[in-house]
């Protein structure tokens, strides 16, 4: 991962893989909550991960509108509802797998509104 360190659990316990599949918003989530003492710039953010600094913070805007994150400008920080946040990442687990067993195109017609919302 860009950000230079994972905790040796996680490390312990992935697949080889794993990292390189973790998506621009997946990344954001993960450090944002590893990182959760504190509030970070976009910029910030986007230099931690070697993620460009718009892209970052529209990314943060839709995790915004979820409740996934908290906003006061210039910094950003994880959502203190950690039921939330594990309940949405409960989701997005569940339409990988689905996207891996179905397909992408196939997946899109078996969506529900609710999992529009939380991805």
């Amino acid at each position: 991962m860009s950000s230079g360190a994972i905790d040796i659990d996680e490390f312990e316990n992935a697949d080889a893989d794993e990292f390189e599949e973790r998506n621009d918003t997946e990344r954001i989530v993960l450090f944002l909550d590893k990182n959760d003492d504190r509030a970070w710039k976009a910029a910030t953010i986007a230099e931690q991960l070697g993620l460009d600094t718009d892209a970052v913070s529209a990314i943060l805007s839709r995790l915004k509108e979820r409740g996934l994150v908290r906003h006061k400008r210039p910094y950003w920080a994880i959502t203190d509802d950690k039921e939330r946040l594990q309940s949405a990442y409960r989701l997005h687990r569940h339409h990988e797998t689905a996207d891996e067993h179905y397909g992408e195109e196939r997946l899109e017609e078996l969506q529900t509104d609710k999992m529009e919302d939380v991805q």
